[in-house]
């Protein structure tokens, strides 16, 4: 009888079938813990739900994750209620989450907080134990798989920034039972070498399950003792370790690392450049101030000629002969303005009392008008004398004397009667 062969599609349709098929699948409780959890864009969850044997996909729509009332994360256990169905591109079924409660928390992460606080406590995470990372290291040390993808984003990165850096790999596990035993190892290893500068300990992203490693205090220990520096570098950004608390520096990714304990190629040659420019500007200012020097002991040996001090000496004189005719001048300015302001003044004095005598005049004046008999004639009255004498009396005159009558326009001769 010829055999019948079935193509994958159609055994998978077959599968897929009987899967939705069976009413025991429509509606499944499981319990279980979290890994490998991602929130998608648009918001749906993608995590693996396993326990101490066995595993499965599970997936929970963004509609049913909006009622989910806790922070979803690596090792929380969780109860759920879903449908399971299979995923025909790959041939996997999965667990299609409706409903989602806490179980407790994972043991992992319970031995991640233990252990973490215990460390804290012994002071393993003080700032004060951290050494600094070397600027310009000549070797650096890698503790990680050498298969890994770590390692050559490590290397590329530390090729692309630094090339005169040499890269020591010391090998070890990073996952699973014995992992904790070889990181420890190669930690002590480099220690005891002496040949590198910085250690980059560390490995490329995972489940808590893959880092655990990092989370182990041999470990830890193995780091906080190391006398060169240590960069930890475990997973992926949003990973945490206690590895990444105990070491000197933590980077985000293995690639961060290597950046971290390296410079940058590029920012050394702006740099020489920049020390070259301000280098070449201090030799110039260095040079200008030589000559200025020797320019200044020529300009003293000049100076110190007889020729030079004659010169001096003659300038000096006329300095001197300019100051003194600007002294006598600005003397006989001086004492022009005062002969000017006392002949003002005086001037000013000699109008002031002709004007005072000749308003003492014009009162006289008044006053003799007063007086003068002529005035007392105008007015129609005349004097009377006899022999050159005024005639005040009539005895002053007898019969026959011929007496001159003053008038205003003239003398009147009168004979006494």
């Amino acid at each position: 009888m010829e055999d019948k062969y079935l193509t994958v599609t159609a055994l998978t349709k077959y599968i897929k079938y009987k899967f939705d098929n069976d009413r025991h699948l429509f509606k499944v409780y499981l319990k279980g813990e979290i890994s490998n959890f991602k929130k998608h864009s648009r918001g749906h969850f993608y995590f693996t739900l396993k326990d101490d044997y066995a595993s499965i996909q599970a997936m929970m729509f963004n509609s049913d994750a909006q009622n989910v009332n806790f922070d979803i994360s690596d090792g929380k256990k969780v109860l759920v209620c879903g449908s399971i169905s299979v995923y025909e591109p790959y041939g996997t079924y999965q667990i299609t989450v409706k409903e989602m409660s806490l179980d407790g928390i994972g043991e992992l992460f319970l031995a991640y907080e233990k252990l973490k606080k215990d460390l804290e406590s012994q002071g393993l995470f003080d700032l004060k134990y951290k050494k600094p990372i070397p600027l310009f290291p000549k070797k650096i040390g890698v503790i990680t798989s050498p298969t890994g993808a770590a390692i050559k984003d490590i290397l590329n990165t530390i090729k692309r920034r630094y090339p005169i850096c040499e890269v020591i790999l010391y090998p070890a596990l990073v996952q699973g039972e014995f992992a904790k035993k070889s990181i420890a190892t190669q930690i002590n290893k480099a220690n005891k070498d002496k040949l590198v500068d910085v250690l980059i300990v560390g490995r490329g992203g995972g489940s808590i399950e893959d880092l655990w490693a990092f989370n182990e205090k041999e470990v830890a220990m193995a780091i906080f003792a190391s006398q060169i520096p240590v960069i930890s570098a475990v997973g992926h950004e949003i990973d945490f370790t206690i590895s990444d608390f105990v070491a000197d520096k933590r980077a985000a990714t293995p690639t961060a690392a290597a950046e971290m304990a390296t410079p940058n190629k590029d920012d050394l040659l702006n740099q020489v450049n920049m020390l070259k420019q301000r280098l070449n500007i201090a030799i110039d200012n260095y040079l200008n101030q030589i000559r200025m020097q020797l320019l200044n002991i020529d300009n003293k040996l000049d100076n110190l000629s007889p020729h030079q001090l004659l010169n001096s000496k003659k300038q000096e004189l006329m300095q001197y002969q300019i100051r003194l005719n600007n002294a006598f001048i600005k003397i006989l300015d001086v004492n022009r303005n005062i002969l000017k302001t006392e002949i003002s003044r005086l001037n000013q004095l000699f109008d002031k009392r002709f004007t005072e005598k000749a308003r003492d005049l014009q009162l006289l004046t008044e006053k003799l008008k007063v007086l003068n008999p002529l005035t007392i004639i105008d007015k129609g009255y005349s004097i009377a004398r006899c022999n050159n004498k005024i005639i005040k009396s009539v005895n002053d005159v007898k019969t026959d004397d011929i007496v001159d009558l003053k008038v205003s326009d003239g003398t009147i001769k009168c004979k006494v009667l």
